[in-house]
């Protein structure tokens, strides 16, 4: 049997994609994944959804998108892809010890935020924890926050945070950040701004919630707690691009390279979300990507069947 239309992802790019496809009754077939639901399930409450006046849990918020697209008949496989063969025709998708066969594939694999490496920084995920500056800035209203990172990433989040916070301190490796000069310039004219150079993230404490870190000097080796309410890692993001090395073109950062959004060079084969957005990372642009997507896939089986 070969599917209409296998949809690699299961956070809102993906699911988006499916209820879509679904609509259309194309049964699309979802690879989900073991970790499923994409970055979304590390936040708590996400408030600008739309459509959610009260807010929503991040993982409340991806079982609903999958009950919605299992309600129009797409089928969730809990599984990981192992490897794909994106220039036959059919496509062909594996997964573990099967390999399925589809006229169309949507990649919504989504990007990986950097993290910290430390134990500590698990506890409090969602607790004070973030990867998000946009996402999650308007909850550290008046508070104290620090930002980690030294690139443009990390003077942008900087920036967005002051907004919001009543001071910013941004915790940096190095004795010179590695953002572009424009950046930097913003960041060291902003008052609510402080810097601290030469220094890591040792470990974060704290109870319910995040009230300190300690930092580390990478000259001496000596600590100090900093009092603290929230921490924001901005040292990067991974794409999940490592299935379609070789087969798609990426860029520099290992996003995949698109045309008119969610083309890739290969007929037949689209894009949604973060896999390919390295700019925006939102929840609301990945449904939105996943959506166009599902109608660009409409389009290509519609004129593959000569309907």
């Amino acid at each position: 049997m070969v599917e209409k239309v296998i949809i690699l992802g299961s956070g809102p790019a993906g699911l988006s994609a499916a209820i879509y496809t679904a609509r259309e009754g194309f049964e699309p077939l979802v690879i989900g994944g073991y970790v499923s639901g994409g970055q979304l399930m590390l936040t708590t409450k996400v408030e600008n959804i739309p459509g959610f006046p009260d807010g929503v849990d991040g993982p409340e918020y991806v079982q609903l998108l999958r009950k919605q697209a299992e309600k129009f008949g797409a089928r969730v496989l809990d599984r990981d892809a192992t490897s794909v063969d994106l220039k036959s025709k059919p496509i062909k998708v594996t997964v573990e010890d099967k390999t399925y066969e589809t006229e169309a594939l949507i990649i919504a694999t989504g990007a990986n935020a950097r993290q910290l490496g430390i134990d500590s920084e698990k506890r409090f995920i969602g607790r004070g924890v973030s990867t998000c500056a946009t996402c999650d800035a308007p909850f550290y209203k008046g508070k104290s926050v620090i930002v980690v990172g030294g690139g443009d990433t990390a003077m942008e989040d900087s920036l967005f945070l002051t907004r919001f916070a009543k001071e910013v301190t941004i915790v940096h490796r190095r004795d010179a950040f590695r953002a572009s000069k424009a950046m930097q310039d913003k960041v060291f004219a902003n008052d609510k701004i402080k810097v601290v150079w030469d220094s890591t993230v040792e470990e974060i404490r704290g109870d319910a919630t995040v009230h300190s870190v300690v930092l580390k000097s990478v000259k001496d080796g000596s600590t100090k707690e900093m009092p603290i309410d929230g921490v924001f890692a901005a040292i990067g993001h991974e794409p999940n691009t490592g299935l379609f090395a070789g087969q798609l073109r990426l860029d520099e950062l290992k996003y995949i390279v698109t045309h008119d959004e969610v083309k890739t060079d290969i007929d037949g084969v689209y894009v949604a979300g973060d896999v390919a957005d390295r700019v925006y990372r939102q929840a609301g642009t990945a449904s939105g990507s996943g959506i166009k997507a599902a109608l660009a896939v409409r389009a290509y089986i519609s004129e593959q069947s000569g309907m």
